[in-house]
C-alpha cells in the first residue's frame, strides 16, 4: 500500500480513537452550566432563543429522540459524532490545499486543539453544530473560488450557501464566512460578481436564517440587543487586563503550541514563503483573521471569551498543517508524527489528564472558603461535580417535608439566574416532576423568563423552593423577601469529594407568595 493510502487510514484510526475517547468523556462528566442550560432549548422548542440560534436545540432533540434518553451522554452524543466528522472535515480540507499527509497533519493538530476536542467536540455547546457548517462551509468554498471557475465551482458555491446558512443557524459569528468570502471574491475574483450563482448562495444562507430574523423581530430584537451589549465598546475605557486575558485565553483554548504555529505560519505566508497555494491561503486568511482581530478589538474595553474565536484558529490549523507539511518535503522527511506535532499532543492530554483528575479528586486544588457560604467558591472544577449528590439530598429534603405536612412538596423552584436554574431542572427538581421557574433579571433569566410564562408563572398565595450553592451563593431574603410572606431555611446539603467536604447546597422555603412580580420579558409578544 503507497504512503498517501496510509495517512487516510492512519486518519481513520485518529477518528476512532478520538470518538472513544470522547464518548468516555461524554459519559463520565456531569454537566457545566452553559450545557444544561442549552437543554431547554430541545426542552422547550422555538424558532431562535435568547442567547442563540435554535440549532444547538434541534441537534439534542435529534440525540435524545427528542429528550427520551435525557442523560449526559444521549444529550452530548451529537458533540461526540460531529467532532468525529470534523476530523475528517478538516482532513479533506488538508488534502485540498497540500495533499494527503498535510490532511493528516491537520487531524492531529484538531484533535490537539483543546477546543476542537473538548469544548466543540465532547461538551454540547453552540459551537458544536457550528464548527461542523463552518468546516464543510470552508471546504466548500475552496472547491468553488480557488479553483477555475467552472459549472462544478458554481455547484459548490450553492452548497456553500447552504452550510454557511446552517451555520449561522447555530451561532452567530458564522456571517464572519459570508463576509471574508465576500471580501476573497471582492479582492481576488471578482469575476464571480458577474455570475448569478454568488448571489443565489447568499440569497440562500439567508433564507435559511430567516426564521431566527423573524423570531428577534416578535421579541423586539431582543437576542441581537443582548449580543451588541456584550461587545458594545462606546463609554468604556480601555481594559488591557481584558485583552492579555482574552489573548491567554486563545493561547490555551487552542492548544499553546497550536497558536504559536499559527501565528509563525501566518508570518510565513506574509513574507512569501510558498507552503500553500496563495489563492487558498488568501481565503483561509480572510475568513479566520477579522474574527480573531475583532475580538481582540473588543477585549481592549469589555470582557469577551476565547471561545468566540475558536472557529477561526481552528481555521488556521490548515495553514499550521501545511507550513509543517512544507518544511518535511524540504528537508526530505516523511514523518507521520513530527515533534511539533507531538508536542501539541502532549499537551492536549497532559491538559485534560489534569482537569479529569481535579474534577473527580480534587488533588490539585482545594477551596474550604472562609464560611460555608462560600465553600467552594474559587474552584471552577465544581461547575462539574456535585449536582448529583446535591439531588440525592434534595430528594430527602422533599421526602422529610412531606412527612412533615409544611409547603406542598411539589411547589416550584424559584430561580433567580439561568444557571443555577437549568442545573437544579436536569438534576433536582425536573426528576421529581418539580416545575422551575425564574424570578429576576431578563438578563439574569435569559431563556427561563420564556420557560417560566410556558409553565404557568407566578400564583397568589404559592409557595415554593429556594435552591442555592456555596459555589454561587445569593441570600433569597433580599430577592424574594418582598414578594413572599416569609423566607426560611429548610435544609443544607453538603457535597463530598474524595472523602473531603467540598461544596455546600441551602433548599430554603418561601412561604406564601403576597405579590405578583411585573412581567420580566419586554415584548408581549411569546417565542
Amino acid at each position: 500500500m503507497n504512503r498517501d493510502r496510509l495517512y487516510g487510514r492512519a486518519t481513520l484510526i485518529l477518528l476512532l480513537l478520538s470518538l472513544a475517547a470522547r464518548a468516555f468523556l461524554a459519559a463520565f462528566l456531569e454537566f457545566g452550566n452553559d450545557e444544561v442550560y442549552y437543554r431547554t432549548y430541545a426542552l422547550f422548542p422555538a424558532l431562535s432563543h435568547f442567547d442563540h440560534p435554535p440549532m444547538i436545540g434541534l441537534l439534542i432533540q435529534l440525540t435524545t429522540c427528542n429528550l427520551a434518553f435525557d442523560s449526559e451522554f444521549f444529550i452530548r452524543l451529537g458533540a461526540v459524532m460531529l467532532g468525529t466528522l470534523n476530523i475528517w472535515l478538516i482532513y479533506l480540507i488538508g488534502r485540498k490545499v497540500l495533499d494527503r499527509a498535510c490532511g493528516f497533519y491537520a487531524a492531529l493538530l484538531y484533535t490537539s486543539s483543546i477546543y476542537a476536542f473538548l469544548i466543540a467536540g465532547t461538551f454540547i455547546l453552540p459551537d458544536t453544530p457550528q464548527l461542523t457548517f463552518w468546516l464543510l462551509t470552508l471546504y466548500l468554498l475552496l472547491h468553488a473560488l480557488t479553483d477555475q471557475a467552472g459549472r462544478r465551482a458554481g455547484g459548490y458555491l450553492l452548497l456553500a450557501g447552504l452550510a454557511a446558512g446552517l451555520a449561522m443557524l447555530s451561532k452567530y459569528t458564522s456571517v464572519f464566512l459570508l463576509t471574508g468570502a465576500l471580501m476573497y471574491v471582492m479582492i481576488y475574483r471578482r469575476a464571480w460578481l458577474k455570475r448569478g450563482e454568488l448571489y443565489l448562495a447568499g440569497l440562500m444562507a439567508v433564507m435559511l436564517f430567516l426564521p431566527v430574523i423573524a423570531w428577534n423581530i416578535s421579541n423586539d430584537f431582543i437576542s441581537f440587543t443582548f449580543h451588541g451589549d456584550r461587545v458594545g465598546f462606546f463609554n468604556a475605557g480601555l481594559r488591557p487586563d481584558f485583552f492579555l486575558t482574552e489573548l491567554g485565553g486563545q493561547a490555551l483554548y487552542n492548544n499553546p503550541v497550536n497558536f504559536v504555529m499559527g501565528i509563525i505560519a501566518m508570518i510565513a505566508f506574509f513574507r512569501g514563503k510558498n507552503f500553500i497555494g496563495k489563492e487558498s491561503g488568501r481565503l483561509i486568511l480572510l475568513i479566520a483573521l477579522p474574527l480573531i482581530l475583532i475580538f481582540l478589538f473588543f477585549a481592549l474595553f469589555r470582557h469577551t471569551l476565547p471561545h468566540w474565536t475558536g472557529p477561526a484558529w481552528t481555521t488556521l490549523i490548515v495553514f499550521s498543517a501545511a507550513y509543517i507539511r512544507r518544511r518535511e518535503i524540504t528537508k526530505g522527511r516523511e514523518r507521520y508524527f513530527p515533534p511539533v506535532i507531538v508536542a501539541s499532543l502532549a499537551v492536549v492530554v497532559l491538559v485534560i489528564s489534569l482537569g479529569m483528575l481535579q474534577v473527580r479528586s480534587g488533588l490539585l486544588y482545594y477551596d474550604k472558603g472562609t464560611r460555608p457560604e462560600n465553600m467552594g467558591a474559587k474552584d471552577v472544577s465544581l461547575d462539574m461535580y456535585g449536582w448529583k449528590q446535591l439531588a440525592d439530598g434534595f430528594r430527602h429534603t422533599v421526602e422529610k417535608e412531606k412527612e412533615r405536612k409544611g409547603i406542598p412538596p411539589l411547589s416550584p423552584v424559584i430561580s433567580h439566574r439561568w444557571f443555577p436554574a437549568a442545573n437544579i431542572d436536569f438534576y433536582l427538581a425536573g426528576p421529581l416532576g418539580i416545575r422551575v421557574l425564574g424570578l429576576g433579571s431578563l438578563d439574569g433569566l435569559h431563556k427561563y423568563a420564556w420557560i417560566t410564562q410556558e409553565r404557568g408563572g407566578f400564583e397568589l398565595g404559592m409557595d415554593a423552593w429556594y435552591i442555592t450553592v456555596s459555589r454561587d451563593f445569593r441570600d433569597p431574603v433580599p430577592m424574594y423577601g418582598p414578594y413572599f410572606s416569609s423566607v426560611e431555611p429548610a435544609d443544607t446539603i453538603p457535597v463530598y469529594r474524595n472523602g473531603r467536604h467540598v461544596m455546600n447546597g441551602f433548599v430554603y422555603y418561601l412561604k406564601g407568595m403576597k405579590e405578583l412580580p411585573g412581567n420580566i420579558i419586554p415584548s408581549e409578544k411569546t417565542p
